[in-house]
């Protein structure tokens, strides 16, 4: 199974998910590169999802279900259903509410599309309030294997890294991280991510120091991470 990679808008990222000339398309804002790249490649898009309901993952996703005659999931479906179909092969939808109710991740063998619940370097906003939600689906994804790759909503990649930076200024997988970084095919790894992405650093030693030092709470694994997203 392969996965193609399209922005649009400023920063958003879309994809194809295809295998054997089957393709589901998610967040597929960009809709004629999308059916550009489907037509030239013999691929017939059989179904269209998003990653949850915002506005700026969902432009887009009507038209591209007509023009390409495929079927949408809603987002209670995915939710219902915890996977779809694609070629016989099944994609699992992890359901990881926090920065909405009804934010999902695509998860196979090798990769994880993971809309605005983790970002390259970064996490999206809890715009649900629920600190404690998003904990959970970010412990879920954090035990993913390492070498997933993560396939994320949005480039933030330039700004997320230079805040890790002001955080862990001595963290040397920073400058790797950003030597691997291309805006033309924007993704990293688990390994990565618990590597350089603060959100997910939570028990490390130098954020634990951090923590201390503003005298913010860390006991816990919820508190520290409770504590970083209040930094």
């Amino acid at each position: 199974m392969k996965v193609e990679q399209f922005k649009f808008n400023a920063d958003n990222l879309g994809y194809l998910v295809h295998s054997n000339g089957k393709g589901l398309v998610i967040d597929g804002g960009a809709v004629y590169p999308i059916l550009d790249f489907a037509q030239k490649s013999s691929i017939k898009i059989e179904l269209t999802a998003n990653t949850h309901n915002h506005f700026d993952h969902t432009i887009g996703t009507k038209e591209l279900t007509a023009e390409a005659g495929a079927q949408h999931k809603s987002m209670d479906e995915l939710i219902k259903d915890k996977q779809v179909e694609l070629d016989g092969q099944t994609i699992s939808i992890l359901h990881t509410p926090g920065h909405t109710e009804d934010s999902v991740c695509f998860h196979y063998d090798g990769f994880l599309i993971s809309g605005d619940t983790l970002f390259n370097g970064t996490i999206g906003n809890c715009f649900t309030g629920d600190l404690n939600g998003y904990f959970k689906s970010l412990k879920m994804l954090m035990e993913l294997p390492g070498e997933t790759i993560v396939y994320s909503g949005h480039d933030y990649v330039d700004d997320s890294i230079a805040y890790a930076r002001t955080l862990e200024p001595s963290n040397p997988k920073i400058d790797d991280f950003m030597e691997k970084y291309t805006p033309y095919s924007v993704k990293s790894t688990i390994k990565d991510e618990l590597e350089v992405n603060p959100f997910l650093r939570f028990n490390q030693e130098p954020m634990i120091a951090l923590f201390n030092k503003q005298g913010l709470p860390c006991v816990t694994e919820f508190e520290r991470f409770k504590s970083l997203m209040t930094l």
